[in-house]
């Protein structure tokens, strides 16, 4: 068993949705399976060194510091990076040196075609042993490097934190729910591409019988904590549009809160999702028609919805459980992953 040093944002100050953020899972998942882990929380860390914010000169020190110390203290074989930008490249350098037989991996839920993701994980390549990124296929190929491992991260679930069984319930308060973090940043439906306002607006003029929750457009504030949650378990269709679907396997972890959480989940095919999925645990749609046809008909049918809600749960959970997913990233960590033993797409190589 490994004794894991776990540096992410655990913060006690989380917006959004950071009650079902990634970290938290691959912790749980790495306990459940009998490791033993310390979370550093690098925002908490660097605001308790600085009064003048986390990402001031001061409290990055104050971080960094206590981070060395702590590894320095207690010794572990794994040190995860879970995109922290506060923890220094030098920073691992100086604990590599010290610690020769601690192994490095660093972990990405962000898109790679947003401006500077790709730079952030690029600056701790030389210090890594691994890096996970949620996006398979090419898209790696500017992280990939000579005696570095890479592979694809799927965003996980864990039944602990996505707590929902709207698969079960006939009768849900609402029909659709999707959240979108910047409506007005153009999002590819179907090849074309949308304001989200405006696609929500077309969408309820086509399915004018639809009760929608909607959060973080068309009016509606943004959603986080127990009202997150609540949303997501008040609703029977979770519609994932993220900002892109022509990276292969790309998506945000919603895509693991609506299918966790037991809503029937709406993905673009592009995505490459239905190579892991069939057509009766997802909803796929290549056109905006689609998704008009596609909500109807599950709005309509609640045993049908049901049905897909429940497969779809059934298979995510199978594939990209916290456990299976934090054995994963502690196999790619250490050098012993057999790329068999996972469905999805695992290590990146060059074509």
């Amino acid at each position: 068993m490994a004794l894991v040093v776990h540096a992410a944002n655990f913060g006690i100050r989380p917006k959004g949705a950071f009650q079902n953020n990634v970290e938290r899972k691959l912790t749980n998942g790495l306990i459940r399976n009998g490791h033993q882990v310390l979370n550093f929380s690098d925002r908490d860390a660097a605001m308790a060194g600085s009064l003048l914010g986390p990402h001031r000169v001061g409290g990055g020190k104050y971080a960094n510091k206590a981070l060395r110390d702590l590894c320095l203290n207690i010794r572990p074989d794994v040190l995860i990076l879970g995109q922290t930008d506060i923890v220094r490249p030098e920073t691992v350098a100086d604990l590599r040196d010290r610690l020769p037989a601690m192994r490095v991996l660093q972990w990405s839920v962000d898109a790679l075609f947003e401006p500077g993701n790709i730079e952030r994980l690029e600056r701790n390549l030389p210090v890594v042993d691994a890096s996970l990124v949620s996006t398979a296929g090419e898209a790696l190929a500017p992280l990939s490097r000579p005696g570095k491992r890479l592979g694809f991260l799927p965003n996980p679930v864990d039944f602990s934190i996505e707590r929902g069984e709207n698969h079960l319930n006939p009768d849900l308060p609402f029909d659709l729910f999707y959240a979108c973090g910047n409506p007005a940043d153009l999002r590819e439906v179907g090849g074309k591409a949308w304001n989200m306002d405006d696609f929500m607006r077309a969408l309820l003029t086509a399915l004018p019988g639809i009760r929608p929750k909607l959060a973080g457009l068309m009016g509606n504030t943004g959603l986080g904590g127990a009202a997150y949650q609540e949303a997501l378990e008040s609703a029977a269709i979770g519609l994932n549009i993220s900002r892109r679907s022509d990276q292969l396997l790309y998506s945000s972890d919603r895509l693991a809160h609506l299918a966790g959480n037991g809503l029937a989940v709406m993905i673009e095919r592009s995505t490459g999702y239905d190579q892991l999925f069939s057509d009766d645990e997802m909803v796929f749609f290549s056109t905006f028609d689609e998704v008009v046809v596609a909500i109807d008909r599950l709005a309509k049918d609640p045993a049908h919805r049901m049905a897909v809600a429940a497969a779809g749960r059934a298979r995510y959970h199978d594939l990209f459980n916290e456990r299976r997913v934090a054995q994963y990233v502690l196999d790619l960590a250490l050098d012993r992953l057999d790329p068999a033993a996972y469905p999805w797409p695992t290590l990146y190589a060059r074509a």
